[in-house]
């Protein structure tokens, strides 16, 4: 049986000795390479934190001790570690998350998988060990250098940093990347640590030679001790950190298991907060990561391990490439327009934008929030910014949206990769909350296109407007072939429509669902139900067309990929009773609660969101009470003019 196989808790680590934990990691590694393989995942970041996690769980007692991770893709050693090794079903349908999950262990915290919020969850927990009297209990927060880029981060350190007693430790995972190579002031700050460390050892070389000079030695020493922080600040500038009252250790290499524990053992003893700067390699251990220039295979799909190769290769090409080829094409014509990114240039697909016009082009770290405002300083300086972001993060630039972009009446389009389900990474990377919280952004513009052909031209229309935002949204999927139109009404297009006058259902299919809603509208043909199939391609503001079209029908169906609370479907319904239009809507959509994490598709269907389930509710609603069966969570009915 191998070392990994008899490691079921942190506990069992405590007894093996360093020959033993060299060939642990090996063996980690070797199940990190094969495993994420054969189902997909975050394998870069996990490789670089192996012998970072082995050295907490030997030094700290978790779950007693809070281990928390930010943002929590690199936690998969952490999870072998605590007894869950079978990573058969990894991201998938009643397998392991692919983040720290409370329903899988003790031992895990944080779930959200938002960048840079651990240092607030520690700030909290540590000040309730102290209000409750814990002072055994540690706290220990492990941070990458990209999240240090987000002003949350700051926020923490700024209160961590008030109290000198509070027993709170950081440990600062520096692997110079977050996706792509870390960028801007912080990351550049901690460049120039890595390159001064050998002040430690200086420092420690003239301790023990003055130590030893007779008479003279000690109190030169002292005084010299006394002098230290001016020196610290020209030779090894970790002033950033100490100014703010933390303690600073490092920089530690952390692949060395007995240096890392040696420096967690010395935060430890140290009775208020301490920053542990740990230098690791992303990839380390699997040279065709380290040879992957463009995120050393943060995440990758199934593939083979030893060709790298995928082993179910893209049957077509996915929306985030038609955005990014659409945007060169763009950038081209339109020398005003100009592009950012948090964190993600690669993954949003503005790699070609940089490459062809890499002076209109800003990586901002992971600040959405600095992102919106920056974009709203470009617009009034006479640009229009494009921000590329995904679907799940925007939220957390909503003030920003609405105060800085909104209220200013700037013209910035953000497009929104990964809207809807995006499945196997858990709940919080659905993005299926812009629909819902932007409606109450006055002046602002939302595009949900079916198919290529549609992102183009909406995206081409979204950066026409200078006088609010606009927002172009599409999920994390392969685009199908184009879905002609075979009419219009108002700013909408028909997509089906019966032959006579006249049909029973009105049917809205936003975005990607437009394919959903032709196939349910098939169904209900062949039960001798007539639809009319629109795709409303602007989905705020409601199209004026549509109540004088819904009025020609006996029901309205809004199918969206988005939660049903305040919704497309909500707003449908809205217009409807603002013009006076007395029609039962019913809305499909994603229900108010967290989404566990499987395939996009399973999830559409234990949702409802599939055409057999749509066909067979409206059936139900258009035969009516006495027909009624109990509802399913994506569906909804309200009167338009409840």
């Amino acid at each position: 049986m191998s070392l990994l196989e008899n490691i079921r808790s942190p506990r069992d680590l405590k007894a093996l000795d360093t020959e033993d934990l060299t060939e642990l990691a090996e063996e980690i590694r070797h199940f990190l390479v094969h495993a994420v393989a054969r189902t997909g995942g975050h394998l870069g970041p996990n490789l670089g934190v192996v012998e970072l996690t082995i050295a907490l769980h030997r030094i700290f007692d978790s779950p007693a001790d809070r281990i928390l991770w930010d943002t929590g893709h690199q936690s998969y050693v952490h999870k072998l570690l605590t007894g869950r090794q079978d990573f058969s079903k990894l991201r998938g349908k009643g397998g392991l998350s692919g983040y720290p999950s409370r329903a899988e262990s003790e031992h895990d915290v944080i779930e959200n998988s938002h960048a840079s919020t651990v240092l607030g969850w520690a700030d909290g927990l540590a000040k309730a060990n102290q209000v409750l009297g814990r002072w055994n209990r540690h706290v220990v927060a492990v941070i990458g250098d990209g999240a240090l880029t987000g002003g949350m981060a700051w926020e923490a350190l700024n209160n961590i940093a008030a109290a000198k007693d509070r027993q709170l430790i950081i440990v600062v995972n520096d692997n110079e990347r977050s996706y792509a190579p870390t960028i801007g002031g912080v990351a550049n700050h901690l460049a120039t640590l890595r390159t001064t460390d050998g002040y430690e050892r200086m420092l420690s070389w003239g301790k023990d030679l003055l130590e030893r000079t007779p008479v003279v030695g000690k109190p030169l020493y002292e005084s010299l001790h006394g002098a230290k922080k001016g020196f610290k600040d020209a030779f090894a500038p970790q002033g950033m950190f100490e100014d703010l009252g933390l303690k600073y250790l490092g920089p530690i290499d952390g692949h060395d298991i007995t240096a890392v524990e040696s420096a967690l053992r010395r935060a430890k003893r140290f009775h208020g907060p301490v920053l542990v700067h740990c230098r690791t390699q992303k990839g380390r251990g699997y040279q065709p990561a380290l040879e992957d220039e463009a995120d050393r295979f943060h995440s990758v799909g199934v593939m083979n391990p030893l060709t790298c190769q995928p082993l179910s290769p893209s049957a077509g090409r996915s929306w985030t490439s038609v955005f990014g080829d659409e945007m060169v094409r763009i950038g081209a014509e339109r020398p005003d327009v100009v592009a950012i990114t948090a964190a993600m240039l690669h993954p949003v697909g503005l790699t070609r934008f940089a490459e062809a016009y890499p002076d209109r082009v800003w990586d901002v770290g992971i600040a959405e929030q600095h992102a919106a405002v920056s974009a709203a300083g470009l617009a009034t300086g006479g640009l229009h910014p494009v921000v590329a972001v995904y679907a799940t993060f925007l939220n957390r630039a909503f003030d920003q949206v609405l105060m800085d972009v909104a209220l200013h009446r700037c013209g910035v389009t953000f497009v929104l990769d990964r809207a809807g389900v995006t499945g196997t990474d858990g709940p919080s990377h659905n993005g299926m909350w812009d629909m819902s919280v932007l409606q109450v952004v006055p002046g602002l513009r939302i595009a949900a296109p079916r198919d290529a052909a549609q992102l183009r031209a909406q995206l081409r229309e979204a950066v026409a407007v200078e006088d609010a935002p606009t927002v172009v949204r599409y999920p994390k999927a392969n685009v199908g072939e184009d879905i002609p139109a075979v009419g219009r009404a108002g700013g909408m297009d028909v997509l089906a429509a019966p032959e006579a006058p006249g049909a029973d259902v009105l049917l809205v299919g936003v975005g990607t669902m437009a394919r959903v809603a032709l196939d349910a509208a098939d169904l209900l043909d062949a039960r001798g139900t007539t639809c009319t199939v629109v795709d409303p391609r602007w989905v705020k503001p409601v199209d004026e067309a549509l109540p004088a079209l819904a009025g020609r029908h006996r029901l309205v169906a809004v199918i969206e990929d988005n939660s049903r609370t305040g919704g497309v479907g909500w707003a449908v319904a809205q217009a409807l009773r603002d013009a006076g239009t007395d029609l039962p809507v019913r809305t499909f959509g994603i229900p108010e609660q967290f989404l566990a994490h499987a395939k996009r598709s399973e999830v559409l269907a234990d949702l409802g969101l599939t055409p057999a389930e749509i066909a067979g509710r409206i059936s139900v609603a258009l035969a009516g009470p006495a027909a009624a069966v109990p509802e399913p969570l994506a569906a909804t009915e309200e009167k338009s003019n409840a």
